[in-house]
């Protein structure tokens, strides 16, 4: 979950502010947990990406990043990198790989750098459908390929 909110919101501090309300409301929220409806796993990974998020949209989170110097807000992004074997246990940058570039680009986009599917529409100037329908159809081909996983 921290790999996956870091990428999000590209701040230790902040990752470690979101991921302690992440776990608030997996710990107040699991009775809606339903394991039919998925594992366990995915529903907390969900959560940790939604709050994430919601940290980046919120009026505090933007006023803090206005009053910031200019040397505090501007970061090199080689050291924030999360690009590493260190941090993909499992090769899902290889996984990934079994998925065509426009559909990679979409769970990138999605996953990885926190944009919504209207966000992702308007980016890549395609219609909203069609980014919730390859979306669909690369998330059940990640399915498959993960079955070697489970």
């Amino acid at each position: 979950m921290y790999g996956i909110i870091f990428r999000i919101v590209q701040s230790k501090e902040y990752t470690e502010e979101v991921i302690q309300d992440v776990f608030v409301k997996i710990w107040n929220s699991i009775h809606q947990y339903d394991s039919s409806k998925g594992r366990f796993y995915t529903w907390m990974i969900n959560i940790a990406r939604n709050t994430a998020i919601d940290y980046l949209k919120s009026k505090g989170f933007q006023n803090e990043l206005k009053n910031q110097s200019l040397p505090d807000f501007v970061y090199n992004t080689a050291d924030l990198s999360t690009h590493n074997n260190s941090s993909d246990y499992i090769g899902f940058n290889n996984v990934l790989e079994g998925l065509e570039a426009d559909k990679q680009k979409l769970i990138n986009m999605a996953y990885y750098q926190g944009y919504t599917q209207n966000e992702i529409s308007e980016k890549l100037k395609i219609p909203l459908g069609t980014v919730k329908t390859k979306m669909r159809s690369a998330l059940m081909k990640l399915k498959d390929l993960l079955k070697d996983y489970q």
